[in-house]
């Protein structure tokens, strides 16, 4: 994992060395920016209600998205200015930023741990050590639900060995279960209440378990152009809260973006990421939050050491954003 990281993010490094549910009314603006994500994914619902409801706009940015596919490549896409922010998770702008790329986090996207472990029905789970010996279906490395689930096994004494662990690409996570091929699973939304929906259960969930996470985050460049990341931001907690006062809008958006999924399991995982306060209140990111998130990448050995986090998140804009009333 750790030579597949540092070799993710070698892209980003060799580019840097070549180059309120209310808002502020309506801003007369040309101001445009591009948000590169890593993927098309319900952890980003809060991008998805700020585009569709207009809540960008509003703040006064015209704001396109683009979708690179890997983490690296969306951040990449911020250190050579061909994208003015990215979303993922800050593991890897913590780590370009340790390897001198100009990078840092300017707002909140998951607040927490958004996994959750699943099991077929008739398995028996009082604790993780009654996984000793299950073939466990998660995502294939580097990811954090896997990361996750191997710090888990780590605090209980455990490791890998102790279970038949089947690594396939996200998104893929339901199938092997579903097969029959594997009695548990670490599992992302949606794919975990599609399972649910056919009779798994679910056993542990590690939002819960951990509190305030910071799962995913915005990240920008260290210069960029201060109006555009303050709209962008604003938009940001716009949605944010607005997801909060009107989770029915944000199931609506969430329907609209996933045509393809079924209505019901879009619907249950809005809703349980929501309960579980995996969309976060606001823009804000706790020094706290943070730290757990990247002490997990630290344990595995994907990062050295925490970053300083007043160098690394720029509190500027997320002040700023949640004084709009």
């Amino acid at each position: 994992m750790i030579k597949s990281l540092r070799s993710a993010l070698l892209l980003a490094t060799a580019v840097m060395a070549a180059v309120p549910t209310a808002v502020a009314p309506a801003r007369a603006s040309n101001l445009k920016a591009t948000v590169s994500q890593a993927f098309q994914s319900m952890l980003y619902l809060p991008l998805y209600v700020a585009l569709d409801d207009g809540l960008f706009a509003k703040a006064g940015l015209d704001v396109t998205k683009e979708t690179a596919g890997a983490p690296s490549v969306a951040l990449s896409a911020v250190i050579s200015k061909s994208a003015q922010f990215s979303i993922h998770g800050p593991e890897w702008t913590a780590v370009a930023a340790s390897k001198g790329a100009p990078v840092g986090i300017i707002s909140n996207v998951v607040n927490g741990a958004a996994v959750w472990i699943v099991t077929a029905p008739g398995v028996a789970f009082k604790d993780v050590h009654d996984l000793k010996g299950q073939t466990v279906v998660s995502g294939l490395m580097p990811t954090t639900s896997t990361s996750l689930f191997l710090k888990l096994l780590k605090e209980n004494g455990m490791s890998k060995d102790d279970v038949n662990l089947l690594q396939v690409q996200l998104g893929a996570e339901p199938g092997p279960l579903l097969a029959g091929q594997a009695k548990v699973g670490v599992m992302y939304e949606p794919g975990l209440d599609q399972v649910v929906a056919k009779g798994m259960k679910v056993v542990l969930g590690f939002p819960e378990r951990y509190g305030p996470y910071a799962f995913s985050a915005v990240s920008a460049r260290k210069d960029v152009d201060p109006a555009v990341a303050q709209a962008f931001v604003d938009g940001m907690e716009a949605a944010l809260k607005l997801m909060q006062s009107r989770p029915e809008e944000a199931v609506a958006v969430a329907k609209k973006e996933f045509p393809t999924l079924d209505p019901a399991v879009v619907e249950s995982a809005v809703k349980r990421m929501l309960a579980d306060h995996v969309y976060p209140d606001g823009v804000d990111i706790a020094p706290a939050a943070l730290n757990l998130a990247l002490d997990t990448q630290i344990a595995l050995g994907n990062l050295a050491a925490q970053p300083d986090y007043k160098g690394f998140v720029d509190r500027t804009f997320i002040t700023k954003a949640m004084d709009i009333k």
